[in-house]
């Protein structure tokens, strides 16, 4: 389970959710596996815009911002996370295009003392018919607001 809002971080901007890490997503050395900081910034920014309305159900974008695509994605590991426990995911956007939007994030400790890994993740939002990138909604910038960074 995440637990997102204000309560769970410092951070002056953006947004932060923490989630555990658990046994299976370490690997033989008991560090968090590289493939799985991916998984833990998806479901942090999914499960934000999932709480405003902005999901799937039945198979089906809820509204026209659910259905975007990662276009790029990196990342710099600065320290390994060790072992399982509670890990925070500060996220927030950089930039919002027509059709593009240009999040950054870090992996940081529950206090915000240490710093896992930071990086860039940029969504593409797509038309479902054409496959061609759609322009995001008002209401979709809207609540995108809420995270772009002063």
């Amino acid at each position: 389970m995440i637990k997102t809002g204000s309560e769970t971080s410092r951070t002056p901007y953006g947004y932060a959710a923490t989630t555990p890490v658990y046994f299976d997503d370490l690997d033989p050395m008991g560090i968090l596996h590289n493939a799985r900081y991916a998984v833990l910034v998806e479901r942090a920014i999914t499960t934000w815009w999932q709480e405003r309305g902005v999901s799937y159900a039945g198979g089906r974008p809820t509204t026209p911002d659910a259905f975007s695509v990662v276009r790029d994605f990196s990342i710099t590991y600065l320290s390994p996370v060790r072992g399982t426990g509670e890990i925070t995911v500060h996220f927030w956007i950089e930039r919002i295009g027509d059709t593009s939007v240009d999040y950054r994030f870090r992996l940081i400790s529950p206090g915000g003392e240490s710093v896992f890994a930071e990086g860039r993740r940029l969504s593409v939002s797509l038309d479902p018919a054409t496959m061609k990138p759609a322009t995001w909604t008002d209401r979709g910038r809207e609540l995108a607001a809420a995270l772009i960074k002063p």
